[in-house]
C-alpha cells in the first residue's frame, strides 16, 4: 500500500538495494567490498540489517503473508508454474490477491521438478514396463538443511524418507561398495578410500599424492578458504563462525576468489598439477564445471556438510508441485507462452499502445497456445503486477516493453546456464542388491550354464540376451534397440562380483560418468529403475547430440562396463531420457555462473523494475535447488503484499 516501507529482503534489500558500482581495478575496498557483502548477505539469507530472513520466511509459509492495514487485493500475473511461481501464487492468493498463473507447457507444473509417472496432475502415459516404477528427470534429493523445503513437505503432509547419496547394506549400515571405474581399473570405493595408489598412479599424479583419497586432496584444497567463515572444534568437526564473522568471512571469500574459475583456484590457489586435477575432476565431479565459477561450486560443497541427510519424496518429487497445484489449480492456464510483457513504468516511457498509463493495469502480457491438437490460440492477460518466473536463458526470447534497466537486460543475455542429461533404464530385478548366490539362481532360470557363461566371458553379445530373464515382460525391446545394443556393445571379457548395494551409485570414465541407484523399492515390485548416466557441461552435450532411442543401449553398454555384462538380462527395453539444455521450457539445467557473475550480474538479477517482480531460483544464490526457488517466490509475494 502507499506509504508502506518496501520489505527488506536478502535480495532486493541486501543486494540489490545498494547496488554499488564496481571496484576500480586493483582497489580491493569500498564498493568492491561492499558488493561481495550484498552477495554474502544473499547467501546466508540476511536483511540489510544482517538479520536472518528465515525464520520470517518460515513463518510467512506456516501462517500466510503478514496482514497488512488498508491493503487493498492487488491483480498479480505470475509466469511460469514451477516451484518458484506456485509458491508465489499460493502465498498471494491466501492472501487475498487475485492471482493468474500462466504456462508455456501444456499439462505439466513444476519446471525442472519432474517424476517420470503414471498419473499425477500431468496425466502421462506410463513410462516403464512396470506401471508401479517411477523415476526422477529432475530433482531427486532434497537435503535436511534447506529449511523452507522441508517446511513445505511437512505443512502439505508429503512423505519423505532418506536419500542414499553413499551405498548401505541391507541392514542401512555404509557399505561403500559401489565402484570406481576409471583408467581400466575397477575398485570398490570402500578399498579406494584405503588404498588408492593404484588408481592415484593411473593419472600419473605426484608421488605426494599417491596415498591420498581424491576426496581428501579436494578438502586439503577448500579447508583453508572455508576458514574464512567456520573452525575445525576439538571434535574435529568444523563448525560456523557467529553471525557477523561467518558474514565478512564469506563477502572475503567472493572478494579474493569471485572473478576465479575452478580451475584456476586449484592450480594457483592450491598448487596442484594438472595430472591431480583430472584425478579429483573425475572422481569428485569437476571436470565438466572446472572452467565455471569457483564461488558457485564452493558455495554448494560449503553448505552441504559430510553429515547433512538427503531426503526424497515417497511417490516422487513430482508430489510437492502436485500438493501446490491442489492450491492454485483453478488460477494456473496451461498452454499459455509468453511471448510480449509491455509494463508501465513511471521512470521509463513506452511508445503509445493506447494503453491507459495513469490508472488501471500497468502490465500487459501477450501469450501464445502451442496448437496441440488444436488452433493456434493468442491471449492477453493484464495485471497490477507481475512475478516473472521464467529462466533469463528463456526471457531472452521474450519481448519487454519498456526496455528494463541495463543491468538487467545484461544479466537476461549473459547469465550462463549449464546443461544436464539423464538416462534412466528400467530393470525387473533390482541385481544391484544382489549377492553371488543371487545372481547363480537368477541366471539359471535362464540357463544352466549361463551364470558361467557370463563368469568367463562365454555369453552372447549380440543383444540375444537383452531381456531374457523370465520376469521382463515381453514387447518392449525393440529391434532398433537391439540393433543399437549390438553395434556398440562394450567388449568386456571381465565379471566383477556382484555390487550388494542399497542406493549409492558408481563413477566411471566413461560417457555414462555417474549412475545411480535407487534408494528404496517401489512396493510391489521386483525391479527397478537405474539413473545409468547422469551429466553435466560438455559430458551432457554428448549425449545430447544422440537420438532418444539411441541413448538407451549406449547407456546400458557404459553401465555394462561397470556392472559387468550380465545385467543385461533383466533389462526391460523401457527407459526415458531428460535433456534440459534442450527442453523447451527450461532452457537448461539451472543458472551455474561464469567467474565474476556473482558481484557483476547477481545484484541486478532479483530487483523488481515498475510492476515486475523476479523469482526463481536463478535469483538466489542457490541456483538448482528448489530452495533457491522457494525462498524467491516468498520475497517476491512479501515484495507485493507490502508494497
Amino acid at each position: 500500500m502507499a506509504g508502506t516501507a518496501p520489505v527488506a529482503t536478502a535480495l532486493t534489500g541486501g543486494v540489490a538495494a545498494a547496488l554499488p558500482a564496481p571496484a576500480a581495478p586493483g582497489d580491493n575496498r569500498g564498493t568492491d567490498f561492499d558488493r561481495c557483502l550484498a552477495v554474502a548477505r544473499a547467501l546466508l539469507v540476511l536483511d540489510p540489517g544482517d538479520r536472518p530472513l528465515v525464520p520470517r520466511y518460515q513463518s510467512v509459509l506456516q501462517k500466510g503473508l503478514p496482514a497488512q492495514r488498508r491493503t487493498r487485493p492487488r491483480n498479480v500475473l505470475v509466469i511460469g508454474a514451477g516451484p518458484a511461481g506456485l509458491v508465489a501464487a499460493w502465498l498471494l492468493k491466501r492472501a487475498g490477491h487475485r492471482v493468474t498463473v500462466l504456462e508455456a507447457n501444456g499439462n505439466r507444473a513444476g519446471g525442472r521438478i519432474k517424476t517420470f509417472r503414471s498419473g499425477g496432475h500431468e496425466r502421462a502415459e506410463q513410462p516403464f514396463a512396470d506401471p508401479r516404477q517411477y523415476a526422477e528427470a529432475g530433482a531427486m534429493r532434497i537435503p535436511g538443511s534447506h529449511p523452507l523445503v522441508m517446511e513445505l513437505i511437512d505443512q502439505f503432509g508429503l512423505k519423505k524418507r532418506r536419500f542414499h547419496y553413499a551405498d548401505v547394506d541391507s541392514e542401512g549400515r555404509p557399505a561403500h561398495r559401489t565402484w570406481i571405474h576409471v583408467n581400466g581399473i575397477r575398485v570398490r570405493r570402500a578399498d579406494y578410500a584405503r588404498a588408492p595408489r593404484r588408481v592415484n598412479r593411473s593419472f600419473g599424479v605426484p608421488r605426494t599424492h599417491w596415498d591420498t583419497p581424491a576426496a581428501t586432496i579436494l578438502r586439503s584444497a577448500l579447508d583453508p578458504v572455508r576458514d574464512e567463515f567456520s573452525f575445525v572444534d576439538r571434535a574435529g568437526k568444523r563448525v560456523e563462525k557467529p553471525l557477523p564473522e561467518r558474514l565478512r568471512g564469506w563477502a572475503r571469500v567472493v572478494q579474493r576468489f569471485g572473478d576465479w574459475s575452478m580451475f584456476r583456484f586449484l592450480t594457483e590457489h592450491a598448487g596442484l598439477d594438472e595430472r591431480t586435477i583430472d584425478l579429483i575432476g573425475t572422481l569428485e565431479n569437476l571436470t565438466s564445471r572446472l572452467p565455471l565459477s569457483f564461488i558457485h561450486s564452493f558455495i554448494g560443497s560449503s553448505l552441504i556438510s559430510p553429515d547433512t541427510p538427503f531426503y526424497e519424496l515417497e511417490g516422487g518429487t513430482a508430489v510437492l508441485p502436485d500438493a501446490l497445484l491442489e492450491r492454485v489449480r483453478k488460477d494456473v492456464r496451461f498452454d499459455r507462452r509468453v511471448t510480449r510483457i509491455e509494463y508501465h513504468h513511471p521512470d521509463r516511457p513506452s511508445p503509445d499502445t493506447g494503453h491507459v498509463r495513469s490508472k488501471g493495469p500497468h502490465v500487459w502480457v501477450d501469450t501464445v497456445s502451442e496448437g496441440r491438437g488444436g488452433p493456434v490460440v493468442r491471449e492477453q492477460f493484464t495485471a497490477d503486477v507481475a512475478v516473472v518466473t521464467v529462466p533469463f536463458s528463456g526471457l531472452r526470447h521474450v519481448q519487454v516493453d519498456p526496455p528494463m534497466s541495463y543491468g538487467k537486460r545484461r544479466a537476461v543475455c549473459e547469465l550462463h546456464y549449464d546443461s544436464a542429461t539423464k538416462v534412466l533404464l528400467e530393470f525387473s530385478r533390482r541385481w544391484w542388491e544382489f549377492d553371488e548366490a543371487d545372481w547363480k539362481r537368477e541366471l539359471r532360470t535362464v540357463d544352466p550354464g549361463l551364470y558361467d557363461a557370463y563368469r568367463t566371458g562365454r555369453a552372447a553379445a549380440d543383444g540375444s540376451l537383452l531381456g531374457v530373464h523370465p520376469s521382463v515382460p515381453a514387447g518392449h525391446v525393440t529391434a532398433g534397440q537391439r540393433t543399437h545394443y549390438a553395434a556398440n556393445r562394450a567388449v568386456a571379457r571381465d565379471q566383477p562380483e556382484a555390487v550388494d548395494v542399497v542406493g549409492g551409485g558408481s563413477v566411471s570414465d566413461n560417457a555414462n560418468r555417474f549412475m545411480f541407484h535407487p534408494s528404496h523399492p517401489v512396493p510391489g515390485s521386483a525391479g527397478g529403475v537405474v539413473l545409468a548416466s547422469y551429466s553435466w557441461a560438455d559430458d551432457a552435450l554428448h549425449w545430447d547430440s544422440l537420438d532418444d532411442d539411441a541413448r538407451y543401449p549406449h547407456a546400458l553398454c557404459g553401465l555394462q562396463q561397470v556392472y559387468g555384462q550380465r545385467i543385461e538380462v533383466f533389462y526391460t527395453g523401457a527407459g526415458r531420457t531428460q535433456s534440459w539444455l534442450r527442453d523447451p521450457y527450461a532452457y537448461g539445467e539451472a543458472s551455474v555462473l561464469l567467474p565474476g557473475q556473482h558481484t557483476e550480474l547477481l545484484p541486478a538479477i532479483p530487483v523488481r523494475e515498475g510492476p515486475l517482480h523476479f523469482a526463481g531460483d536463478h535469483t538466489s544464490v542457490k541456483p538448482a535447488w528448489i530452495e533457491g526457488a522457494v525462498e524467491s517466490a516468498v520475497r517476491t509475494a512479501l515484495e507485493i503484499h507490502t508494497a
